[in-house]
């Protein structure tokens, strides 16, 4: 289950820049208008209902991230992670051709079925068909919880604590999803799908997030690395951020791999249509916009331009007897 804020049509090239955020001082960057948390589209439905296309057009995650994440979290072939939100296996199956146990945590039955055909007779997954807030995990159990593209759709009064509960002392948190970026390389075409938007849903238009460029995403993490939730939620303009979270996740790093991709217009709309935003349009809306595109790809007569960036934002369990020192109150 996911939504990334950017288009993706496949894998970044390995040969993409890397970044990793610093404490330098943060650039200017561009305010975001959405806030995605909606508890009436957390349930999972909305992605279930369009499995299928989900499973056609969602695009994997970076080898490169995945391996930094295993990395940082020091795991072996074995370990025992967990993942919210698995969607069809995006990442499912890059955890389990590392060899790792995954337990996935998914709120779409058909999401999960899907996933159990992509993934065949790999072993080592077990899937639990239900929402993170009421799933029942095992507490201090697992040395990595991922998500991917998925944990803005969790409750962020419970999902912060929830996924600290799960993890070891120093197990390691790593979310990981694609954003959109303001780039030259795509300025033109992006601009002009804004402009479909605006005029086809002009409400949906106004809740899209403002691209930054990538010295502004990486600065921006870098002001808000106390926090991990804080950093996530400045990443994709999700309201997650929350003040408890500090307590229980320090360490907290990111690293981005860029790229542009290139998408026909059924490729496009083809993306779009596993979208949240999608489920919230009318039929003569969907229809229109994917007109629309279809005629800007005619005119430009080439295809329509993306410039997006895959995040990696890690962050490490805090020891238990440090969070219970953080929240003792201090004598008079």
């Amino acid at each position: 289950m996911g939504d990334g804020a950017g288009s993706r049509g496949h894998d970044p090239q390995s040969g993409g820049r890397c970044g990793t955020a610093t404490s330098q001082p943060p650039a200017p960057g561009g305010t975001i208008r959405a806030a995605v948390y909606l508890p009436a589209m957390a349930d999972g439905t909305v992605f279930d209902a369009v499995a299928d296309d989900y499973d056609r057009h969602r695009p994997a995650y970076p080898d490169a991230l995945v391996d930094r994440a295993c990395e940082l979290a020091g795991l072996a072939r074995g370990a025992t992670v967990l993942e919210v939100g698995c969607g069809t296996g995006q990442l499912t199956r890059s955890l389990l051709g590392r060899g790792l146990r995954v337990t996935a945590v998914e709120p779409g039955g058909r999401l999960i079925a899907r996933a159990r055909e992509r993934l065949g007779g790999a072993g080592g997954a077990e899937f639990v068909d239900a929402r993170l807030e009421e799933a029942p995990l095992p507490r201090a159990h697992y040395r990595a919880a991922f998500s991917a593209s998925a944990v803005h759709w969790v409750d962020p009064d419970v999902s912060w604590r929830k996924l600290a509960d799960a993890l070891v002392d120093g197990g390691m948190l790593a979310l990981v999803s694609y954003f959109g970026l303001d780039d030259g390389g795509s300025r033109d075409d992006q601009l002009a799908l804004r402009r479909v938007l605006a005029r086809v849903a002009p409400e949906r238009a106004a809740e899209w997030p403002i691209y930054r460029d990538l010295d502004g995403t990486l600065a921006g993490v870098a002001q808000r690395q106390d926090n991990v939730s804080e950093a996530w939620a400045w990443l994709g303009g999700y309201d997650v951020a929350r003040e408890y979270a500090a307590e229980l996740f320090e360490d907290v790093q990111l690293a981005a791999l860029p790229s542009v991709v290139e998408h026909t217009a059924d490729a496009l709309n083809g993306l779009l249509g596993t979208m949240s935003f999608w489920a919230r349009l009318s039929p003569r809306q969907r229809d229109e916009l994917a007109a629309e595109n279809r005629t800007l790809h005619e005119r430009i007569g080439r295809p329509i331009r993306s410039s997006t960036v895959a995040c990696l934002l890690t962050a490490r369990r805090t020891r238990r007897s440090r969070s219970l020192r953080l929240r003792a109150p201090r004598a008079p």
